[in-house]
């Protein structure tokens, strides 16, 4: 790709020689390619990953005000389905993009993986300011490729667009984009005056780059990247334990006689009768004894090194009750703070992303005639090890109660809505608290069919 590229629009990518041997040896280590001396089998990059993943999402809910308009609500619908596989391709790769494609009315969301798109600029920032991409097509037995370049400018964001008819592993000759039927619609170049950026929203890891020190993202697992080749070794050299320890039987030379495959093993009429002499037993039977509790042990202290470079909980991926790995409260608990603010700095770059990704659509929807009013979400990750929500709300409604607190404060604060003006205060009211109060009622007070719906939800 990356030799299209540079061929059709004469650019190249801006990426060091280190950072992309760093990117192909993530992708090896997900996706399990095997090295020699190393068993990918166990697959612990995409144990991490998955684990990660599922965490974040897990109480992940998402809100739009209520006036928001149908095509907002679909367009974060389809936002909401490519959220899971976004967070899996930037744990992987360090940064994925999200491209908004109209389809009926609203936009849906393709996420596009780090090793699937060039960035040929960047500014001090790292954010892109010209990116390259490319799709693969096929029609009546030829090959084609669709590539794309997006700049970044100051009053808008340029497309341009070329097709070609591969030759080969050569790029061929470029052809007319209305030469396949889903690329009629396209044009060579296409000006798009107020689109911020490369129109593209962007999901990163909140890491400091520890290959080479640029402003391009890491994989999740590049600080223990060591640590799982010498994983992949020491279950090489158990498996290799475990077949040097099958048992064997020695026999002399003369003994031995080939098969039909020219194979050699011993004749069936060898076998009728041992004496009860040892001295007179032609074969021996040899079975070494097994070292895997060195290796088992070895391999624990492995997983537990990549347990404190990633920032996880003790035990995710080694054994939490180890009889020789004896913790304190203290340490329990410290590391499982540093399992919940991993998590959270990853939840914290998907609310990014998200809120880019619908003011994005906000803007390309003014361009294509699209009503996307009201599509700035409101996201709610649900409580950590850090946060308990249930504690807090339980105390805002003391307050409530005790006349320290107005409701429609406790009840924004609880569905995370806005709270700043007065105008949003009574829209809380309104939603919410009942025109009429109860008889006797204090009017700071939350009345009881709200705290009984609150507190059920």
């Amino acid at each position: 790709m990356q030799g299209y590229l540079e061929q059709a629009f004469g650019k190249s990518d801006v990426t060091s020689v280190k950072m992309r041997v760093a990117l192909r040896e993530w992708l090896d280590l997900y996706y399990g390619a095997p090295r020699p001396g190393e068993d990918a089998a166990p697959r612990l990059a995409a144990l991490i990953v998955g684990k990660l993943c599922r965490t974040v999402f897990a109480e992940y809910e998402t809100r739009l005000p209520p006036d928001a308009a149908g095509a907002a609500r679909r367009s974060m619908a389809a936002l909401n389905g490519a959220a899971k596989t976004a967070m899996q391709y930037t744990l992987v790769g360090g940064e994925c993009l999200l491209k908004p494609v109209p389809r009926d009315g609203a936009f849906d969301f393709a996420a596009i993986r780090r090793d699937c798109y060039l960035p040929l600029a960047r500014d001090a920032h790292g954010q892109l300011l010209a990116v390259g991409t490319m799709e693969r097509h096929s029609a009546d037995g030829r090959q084609y490729a669709l590539l794309e370049r997006r700049t970044a400018g100051a009053e808008g964001l340029t497309i341009e667009t070329r097709l070609f008819e591969l030759n080969g592993q050569a790029l061929g000759r470029c052809v007319p984009l209305d030469t396949l039927p889903e690329c009629v619609a396209l044009v060579p170049q296409l000006f798009l005056p107020g689109v911020p950026g490369v129109g593209l929203a962007v999901l990163r890891m909140p890491m400091m780059n520890c290959v080479d020190g640029s402003t391009d993202a890491v994989s999740v697992y590049a600080p223990a990247v060591g640590l799982l080749h010498a994983l992949a070794r020491c279950e090489e050299q158990l498996n290799t334990e475990f077949a040097n320890g099958a048992s064997r039987v020695f026999a002399s030379e003369d003994l031995l006689r080939p098969d039909a495959q020219g194979r050699r093993a011993l004749r069936d009429d060898l076998f009728i009768g041992l004496p009860d002499d040892p001295a007179n037993v032609g074969v021996t039977v040899y079975s070494p004894p097994l070292r895997e509790q060195s290796y088992l042990a070895r391999k624990q202290d492995l997983l537990r090194g990549c347990e404190s470079l990633l920032g996880l909980r003790r035990g995710i991926l080694s054994e939490a009750d180890a009889v020789n790995d004896p913790r304190t409260a203290t340490e329990i608990a410290a590391t499982a703070v540093d399992y919940d603010l991993t998590i959270r700095d990853l939840q914290a770059a998907w609310t990014e992303a998200a809120r880019g990704a619908m003011a994005l659509c906000g803007t390309l929807g003014v361009l294509y005639g699209l009503d996307l009013q009201g599509a700035e979400p409101a996201i709610d990750w649900g409580d950590g090890v850090l946060y308990d929500r249930a504690r807090i709300w339980a105390e805002q409604r003391e307050m409530v109660e005790a006349g320290l607190l107005r409701p429609e404060l406790a009840l924004a604060w609880y569905f995370d809505l806005p709270h700043e003006t007065e105008a949003d205060l009574q829209a809380v009211r309104e939603r919410f608290i009942p025109r009429k109060a109860t008889d006797g009622q204090c009017p700071g007070r939350i009345p009881p069919a709200s705290q009984s719906s609150v507190t059920a939800l």
